[in-house]
């Protein structure tokens, strides 16, 4: 009379434990970004606020502010958000930029994304987000609205 087996042999539980380690090795690195992108929302919550202010200020008084008389909060030191900086020339237009504190970018220092303003003649002004020119956030862990 023979005794069934019972339980696993060593073979199949080292492939079971070799094809987890794949499965994990895959998962780590995309959740490292996605957690970097989810946490790029403040700094987006962050330039929606100034955004709103400089877009009420023109609206209002057509003209853009002066960086002294925009009202914004350029310096909320929180802990993604380092400052948001805004300037405004007559042939570029208004420019907000969020830098970001260092550590939050891994491998990065004092990283930022700027939204670049179009004003119009009816009184409104169209942003477009997009990477800084220097020191700016790799494209793949800004929101998705500012990688095209």
């Amino acid at each position: 009379m023979q005794q069934a087996q019972k339980g696993f042999t060593l073979i199949e539980l080292m492939i079971v434990i070799a094809i987890v380690g794949i499965l994990a090795a895959i998962a780590l690195p995309a959740y490292q970004d996605y957690t970097v992108r989810a946490k790029m929302s403040e700094p987006m919550a962050a330039l929606a606020e100034a955004k709103t202010t400089i877009s009420e200020y023109y609206s209002s008084m057509g003209r853009l502010p002066t960086a002294t008389a925009s009202g914004i909060n350029d310096y909320p030191n929180k802990e993604i958000v380092k400052s948001i900086l805004y300037t405004s020339t007559a042939n570029v237009g208004p420019l907000l930029t969020a830098v970001v504190q260092p550590g939050v970018i891994p491998g990065g220092t004092e990283d930022q994304f700027v939204l670049s303003g179009t004003t119009r003649d009816d009184g409104s002004i169209v942003w477009k987000c997009k990477p800084a020119a220097t020191d700016g956030i790799p494209v793949k862990f800004l929101p998705a609205n500012c990688r095209g």
